[in-house]
């Protein structure tokens, strides 16, 4: 599994480790985070007493099978701001007013044409790379543009996960840009690609199972 490191501004160190694993995770219990990071529950209850302070956090009742409800913590929309968001308010408008110009198919086509350009860079850079070492490279990539990523192997199952959208409110009010990054995939993977999850959707994430074809001759 690679996930890059992220920043999140003004909390460091386990503060800082606490916002991203909520991110990931949300509703996340104080029990689940103190056994990610090995720490105490009250070393926890801390971090988070103080998160909810500057109100990047909050807590509810969660029903978690049939036993009694725990508490567990979201990120509020003032925690969401914390992470890259890649000046979505100026893009948003940006792309109204190409629309309101040009039609919403000159949206389309914006993001055609960008996807397009950075697959063909990527290509040549990663040719006859295996699978992993693309996925490698998009991860860090991402990463660098504030998308949270991930890959990892399950059970021969390949999943790639955002754990945030640099760019959320564009993304919802123009979806094409989805379809664009799905086809962008494909086409640096040379691999299949499934959106399972989608943030604009509610999910915590986007993620994508990545089928590689297997050679010729070769039975499945």
């Amino acid at each position: 599994m690679t996930m890059p490191g992220i920043d999140v501004a003004g909390h460091r160190g386990l503060r800082g480790q606490i916002l991203v694993a909520i991110k990931r995770s949300q509703p996340v219990t104080t029990k689940e985070l103190s056994s990610e990071f090995g720490v105490s529950a009250n070393a926890v209850r801390r971090h988070l007493k103080e998160l909810e302070l500057d109100g990047v956090v909050s807590y509810g009742r969660e029903q978690r099978g049939l036993g009694a409800p725990t508490f567990a913590y979201r990120l509020t929309d003032r925690g969401e701001a914390l992470f890259p968001n890649r000046y979505q308010d100026a893009l948003t408008e940006l792309l109204v007013h190409v629309e309101e110009r040009a039609g919403r198919g000159e949206i389309s086509a914006i993001f055609a044409e960008r996807f397009g350009a950075r697959a063909g860079q990527l290509k040549t850079e990663l040719a006859d790379l295996p699978v992993e070492a693309r996925l490698q490279r998009l991860v860090r990539l991402l990463s660098d543009e504030g998308y949270m990523a991930e890959w990892k192997v399950e059970n021969g199952s390949i999943t790639l996960a955002e754990h945030n959208c640099a760019i959320r409110a564009v993304a919802q009010r123009y979806p094409e840009i989805c379809a664009a990054e799905a086809r962008f995939l494909t086409d640096v993977l040379a691999a299949g690609v499934e959106r399972r999850d989608h943030i604009a959707a509610g999910s915590n994430a986007c993620t994508y199972a990545i089928t590689v074809a297997k050679p010729s001759g070769e039975r499945a």
